[in-house]
């Protein structure tokens, strides 16, 4: 019983001993209460006004809302990353509603990569269907976008089905077509969560 009190004596002089020792070499002086950690409030995970940030995911839909003095009338859009096949980020698309009485019920804008041919128009296809295109809109260093608008129809078929075909050419092997996979998993519940109306 002695041989095992004397280490863990030993062990307990060790270890108080260290930061002494540590002061002798540096011919430094630590006040005790400087080697302790005192507790910081936690940070604050409230997005600040102007800030977007995911309020909800519905589905394969994220409902990204931008934060505004007024949470409760906070703009929001359905967002979502496309994928090729292989599981690779391609694009992406951002949905939302546009002003009452206008032509169109809703709008998305989906960029897709630099270098994309942009003569070669945007497809969508849903389920299978024959697809539609449309034409893209400018570039900057994020990539390439196609401001696309959404029919009565559209939002329909959209809500009906299971998933959309996204296609592009690349500038660089025109002749072949990049494709990636829209799910419509979570679409008719977030779509009437969108509150944004796009100026």
């Amino acid at each position: 019983m002695a041989k095992v009190f004397s280490r863990l004596s030993l062990i307990a002089c060790l270890a108080f001993s260290a930061p002494a020792f540590a002061q002798e070499e540096t011919g430094d002086t630590v006040a005790p209460e400087d080697q302790l950690a005192v507790g910081q409030e936690a940070q604050d995970d409230t997005p600040q006004i102007g800030q977007t940030y995911i309020k909800e995911e519905i589905g394969d839909w994220e409902l990204r809302c931008v934060r505004t003095d007024n949470p409760d009338e906070d703009p929001c859009q359905l967002y979502q990353l496309l994928k090729e096949e292989d599981g690779n980020p391609i694009s992406e698309i951002s949905l939302f509603r546009l002003p009452e009485g206008s032509k169109l019920p809703a709008g998305a804008t989906i960029i897709v990569p630099l270098e994309t041919l942009l003569t070669g128009a945007l497809g969508i296809s849903i389920d299978g269907a024959k697809p539609k295109s449309y034409p893209y809109s400018f570039c900057n260093k994020v990539g390439c976008y196609a401001r696309i608008g959404l029919t009565e129809e559209d939002i329909a078929a959209y809500k009906r089905g299971a998933q959309a075909t996204v296609m592009l050419r690349p500038f660089k092997a025109p002749d072949q077509v990049v494709t990636s996979i829209m799910s419509l998993s979570g679409f008719t519940a977030g779509y009437d969560k969108v509150t944004l109306t796009q100026q």
